[in-house]
């Protein structure tokens, strides 16, 4: 018997390959009703910019081995290359360039006889906690369409969160896998700086501030990710050491008793919303309950400095890539108006700055690392607000046009160079952050960490909780994350766009601390 929806949604990915493995369905089987739910669910939430549902039908016709043998998934349309199709980067001039190779995040999915069905939304360049290109449409949240799936791995998260697939690629270069897992309901680990590889087109991303892994419903589906594309390539810059077991049996154990700090309070020393701090509380109770050592305290570190290192990345970032779009034949005008005015100063920002301020994350590493010769693990919301309407991430009408005047005119440049809007690029950097304070500490030092789906608003949507580990610890990640998964599960949560039969309630939750 054909398997039916029910048993693709109680099924993670791991779970479909085991079917798969004893001849309970078949890779045609679950590409046809993987395509099914794209074609019913995606005019909804437009998780997907690029179908591959061809390419798809095609890879079934030969013999798939592999852990993930005949489970369909999702790429993100950013970074990870797919031979002979574009990445687009969420911009229309970006998609008219085949990648002339698979990236190896691609390689090693289709290595373990993954079916790759489809590419999905980004924001611009991946620039933003929200998904809104211009070049393909914003991806809603399947929670609650009129809020943001998060980003920029946004359309991985509502695909997975809809259960259109049961994993989707994702990078994260400031919390683009953790701010989508976030918002919609899922866990997203953001691996340490190369524990995986991002090329063979790069050497490493964003200065090795970010680092890709998957969006899932389950741990054991993250730590079988890991698995499978952790490890350096020939070429590239540097190789961090292998654990001593394979993830997925790191991630079994118990992590023992752990000290764990946590802080609700904005390094930007902005307001942080009560469901935010509810559920850091929540969270931070249930671990007390498991055993832990648990109390307020934070890594002794310049929030607003982090802040003014991270958008002087940001801005740097975006004029090379604008640069590099130009150089392949795409003009300014190919661009969005943010993306450009952010290219813009980023050009007028001198190279010794930019280099002074990539000098001063080591400021934060230091910081970091003299919090965990005290604390196992660092708590945090990791989002400092539940998911916000579209409308909120839209710069309003009259500031779109005096950008767009001081763009045109070369004044935004001229003022730049000379200094005369430090004030104007401080106050973005704090602006830009005030939803997303939390999470860009782990990009800037290289370490990991994870969003896990604990807390759900009055509203109903998910708000995930960030748990932060010093670098090249993923292991105790997931064995507290496992644990967390068994104490509170979140599997059988689901939006109601999903159409899953008889959803669990929601699982008792621990009282707020007083």
């Amino acid at each position: 018997m054909p398997i039916d929806l029910q048993q693709y949604l109680n099924n993670d990915a791991t779970g479909l390959a085991d079917m798969v493995s004893r001849g309970e369905t078949t890779a045609a089987e679950l590409l046809e009703m993987a395509v099914g739910r794209c074609e019913q669910l995606n005019p909804s939430i437009n998780a997907i910019c690029r179908p591959m549902y061809d390419i798809a039908r095609e890879r079934i016709k030969q013999p798939l081995n592999g852990p993930l043998a005949g489970v369909p998934i999702l790429i993100k349309d950013a970074v990870q290359d797919y031979a002979g199709l574009p990445t687009s980067n969420g911009n229309q001039a970006f998609n008219r360039l085949p990648a002339t190779q698979h990236s190896h995040i691609v390689r090693r999915l289709l290595d373990a006889g993954a079916v790759i069905i489809g590419k999905t939304n980004t924001p611009e360049l991946a620039l933003k906690g929200v998904t809104d290109p211009k070049a393909f449409g914003l991806t809603r949240n399947p929670w609650n369409p009129g809020h943001t799936p998060g980003g920029s791995s946004g359309g991985s998260a509502a695909a997975v969160a809809a259960g259109m697939v049961p994993l989707a690629g994702g990078n994260d270069g400031g919390g683009s896998i953790r701010i989508p897992a976030a918002c919609c309901g899922l866990f997203g680990l953001r691996p340490s700086r190369g524990r995986v590889s991002p090329g063979p087109a790069y050497a490493e991303i964003w200065e090795g501030a970010s680092s890709d892994l998957v969006l899932s419903r389950s741990v054991r589906d993250a730590a079988l990710s890991l698995d499978l594309l952790a490890g350096g390539n020939p070429g590239d810059p540097f190789i961090i050491a292998a654990p001593t077991q394979d993830f997925r049996t790191l991630a079994s154990r118990d992590p023992g008793k752990l000290r764990i700090g946590f802080s609700t309070r904005s390094p930007v020393d902005r307001p942080v919303h009560p469901e935010a701090i509810e559920a850091v509380e929540r969270t931070a109770n249930l671990l007390r309950s498991l055993g832990h050592d648990v109390e307020e305290a934070a890594p002794d570190y310049d929030g607003h400095a982090l802040a003014r290192c991270y958008i002087s990345l940001y801005f740097g970032q975006v004029a090379a890539s604008l640069q590099e779009a130009k150089d392949l034949g795409a003009s300014e005008g190919d661009f969005e108006l943010l993306t450009r005015v952010l290219a813009a100063l980023g050009r007028a920002q001198s190279s010794g700055e930019y280099v002074s301020r990539h000098r001063n994350w080591n400021q934060f590493s230091q910081a970091l690392g003299s919090f965990y010769q005290q604390y196992d693990l660092y708590l945090t919301p990791t989002l400092a607000h539940p998911p916000i309407r579209h409308e909120q991430a839209e710069l309003p009408g009259g500031q779109q046009q005096i950008l767009r005047l001081l763009l045109e005119s070369g004044l935004l440049s001229f003022m730049a160079r000379r200094g005369w809007l430090d004030s104007m690029v401080e106050d973005m950097a704090l602006e830009n952050l005030t939803y997303v304070p939390f999470t860009q500490l782990a990009n800037l030092t290289g370490t990991p960490a994870m969003s896990v789906p604990l807390h759900w608003t009055k509203d109903g949507l998910p708000l995930g909780v960030q748990f932060c580990a010093p670098s090249g610890n993923e292991a105790l990640l997931l064995q507290l994350a496992t644990q967390l998964e068994a104490a509170q599960p979140w599997k059988d949560r689901w939006p109601a766009i999903a159409g899953a039969l008889s959803p669990a309630p929601s699982p008792a939750l621990a009282p707020a601390a007083s």
